[in-house]
């Protein structure tokens, strides 16, 4: 069997001014790489820097090309209905090149409604401009004339054709996907049905998967990224100590929205967002209930929405790729 990938992945959500946070991802970033770490995943949000703090992700991808030499540097996700098409594959054209190849480039249709007024668009809008704009980007890589017959891409990219993830939490959006080829993005946690809160993260992703590869043509390879929190520290209680803040604000802000929780414990919560949290035997532990794992191509570790400080950061990229990776893998 090959070799599932593993990744880091940031949403750019350290406590500090925008400047110090792409300073510290980026460090964060060579840190995984030095560690062996195959991918690293940023994420793209407009306007609210407790979402997340980075809206012009091939912007900081470029950035994060010249301090990298292997790690591939993939968007989890650019959110597409906000975007013009040509432009995106125009700078990831650009980007692909200056990163000699290692572009990875994930896209989903967005979450928050109120980032889509702005744009001109409502949250309603999102499918059908979604699927126009990612049918224009691939025109375009592919090579095809764009409006009139002398206008092509340029710089030429029919490599990123191969190299689009799709980002969903739903069965029907998973089709899509493996119809058109494209890789699956699976979240790290995904709200509960309000009638069965006891349903655990593999028993709704596994019916994704299931219907990505029953829709997959023939002979396309699957790819399946599987996103996770893990904060890994050297012993329960440091870890659990750190990761208390971040997972009751993530509780308080779940509750606000309408959904239910059961419990009111740091440890309530983190196996209610699917967290793994504690030193490496504990979380290699919680990992292994999830089945979801055995069946991806590759897997992302954040730490969100445990928060911890950098320095943590760094220590849990050690540990995962240390003592949770081989095993894991």
């Amino acid at each position: 069997m090959t070799r599932k990938r593993l990744g880091f992945f940031t949403r750019l959500l350290d406590d500090a001014p925008a400047k110090e946070r792409y300073r510290l991802a980026t460090e964060q970033i060579r840190h995984a790489e030095r560690y062996g770490f195959d991918s690293a995943w940023i994420a793209q949000h407009h306007f609210h820097e407790h979402e997340g703090g980075l809206p012009s992700p091939l912007v900081f991808l470029a950035h994060v090309a010249a301090h990298t030499t292997r790690i591939r540097l993939g968007t989890a996700i650019i959110t597409l209905p906000l975007e013009n098409p040509l432009r995106v594959a125009e700078d990831a054209a650009v980007l692909d090149l200056l990163a000699d190849g290692r572009l990875e480039v994930g896209f989903g249709s967005g979450g928050t409604p109120t980032s889509f007024l702005p744009f001109g668009l409502t949250i309603n809008e999102r499918a059908a401009t979604f699927a126009d704009n990612l049918h224009l980007i691939q025109s375009a890589w592919r090579g095809d004339s764009l409006t009139h017959p002398d206008n092509h891409l340029y710089p030429p990219a029919p490599g990123l054709t191969e190299r689009v993830w799709i980002a969903t939490f739903s069965v029907e959006g998973a089709v899509r996907a493996a119809q058109q080829g494209h890789g699956l993005m699976l979240s790290r946690t995904q709200p509960r049905p309000a009638d069965n809160l006891s349903l655990t993260l593999d028993q709704i992703q596994n019916p994704i998967i299931d219907a990505y590869l029953d829709a997959l043509p023939s002979g396309v390879a699957p790819r399946i990224l599987a996103s996770r929190t893990a904060f890994v520290a050297d012993s329960d209680a440091y870890a659990l100590k750190v990761a208390e803040p971040g997972l009751t604000r993530q509780a308080q802000q779940h509750v606000a929205a309408g959904h239910a929780l059961t419990g009111d414990t740091v440890t309530d919560y983190s196996r209610q967002f699917d967290a793994h949290i504690g030193a490496p035997q504990t979380v290699l532990a919680s990992l292994a209930k999830d089945s979801v794992l055995a069946r991806v191509t590759d897997i992302s570790f954040q730490v969100h929405s445990v928060e911890p400080s950098h320095q943590d950061t760094l220590r849990s990229i050690e540990l995962i790729a240390e003592q949770i990776a081989p095993h894991l893998l």
